[in-house]
């Protein structure tokens, strides 16, 4: 549903992908229907597909049409993969755990439990990321930049969407947002992002129109 350039989008929806642009924008993107693998699908085999495609498609918006039905395939078959989260504690009221780390390796595979009552500030992630809904729904509140000769870090609010479990969100760089669980229950989910550009991944304060290091 769209009001006056305010997206809303309700949480009834079919689980689907969206794509996240820039200017706030969350459109549905690609298919969510699921390749059935005939052999289990392993996270190595996951992360070595990742860095061929990232390698052979220069463009960011290709390579996340790419990447999502993979995201997809590991969830469903390396089903384990749904358990992999830490019960958070109420402060900071979220856990992460890291699926996959190696020395210089630039790229981020974690499961995320987040608790009701604990939203995120407003920031961007400084690069693609992915984020697969497994448990729970999660408020998504989305900006774009406005700015203004007086405040180059302004930035203004373009609507809101809450993904449910199902729903795999993909993230442009220079996309903003920040969420909050909806409901009473933890949100779990799979998270994946690119090389991270730490200049450029921000925290924007909505009062003083400004943005530093996240």
């Amino acid at each position: 549903m769209v009001q006056s350039d305010f997206l809303s989008i309700d949480v009834s929806h079919a689980p689907a992908n969206w794509l996240v642009f820039p200017d706030g924008r969350c459109e549905p993107f690609g298919s969510s229907d699921v390749e059935e693998p005939e052999t289990v699908y392993r996270l190595y085999r996951f992360l070595t597909e990742l860095e061929d495609i990232l390698a052979a498609t220069p463009d960011v918006q290709q390579q996340l049409e790419q990447i999502v039905p993979l995201v997809r395939k590991l969830l469903t078959s390396s089903y384990w993969l749904q358990m992999e989260f830490e019960q958070p504690p109420p402060q900071p009221g979220w856990a992460v755990n890291f699926l996959y780390r190696e020395y210089s390796w630039p790229l981020t595979a974690q499961m995320v439990a987040w608790l009701p009552g604990n939203p995120s500030p407003i920031h961007n992630h400084g690069t693609w990321g992915i984020v697969a809904i497994v448990g729970g729904s999660e408020k998504n509140t989305l900006w774009r930049r406005a700015a203004s000769t007086d405040y180059p870090d302004r930035i203004e609010q373009v609507g809101e969407a809450t993904f449910v479990p199902g729903d795999v969100v993909a993230f442009l760089p220079g996309a903003i947002h920040n969420v909050n669980p909806a409901g009473d229950e933890p949100v779990i989910s799979f998270n994946l992002y690119g090389a991270t550009n730490f200049d450029q991944r921000l925290e924007f304060d909505l009062q003083q129109h400004t943005a530093k290091r996240f």
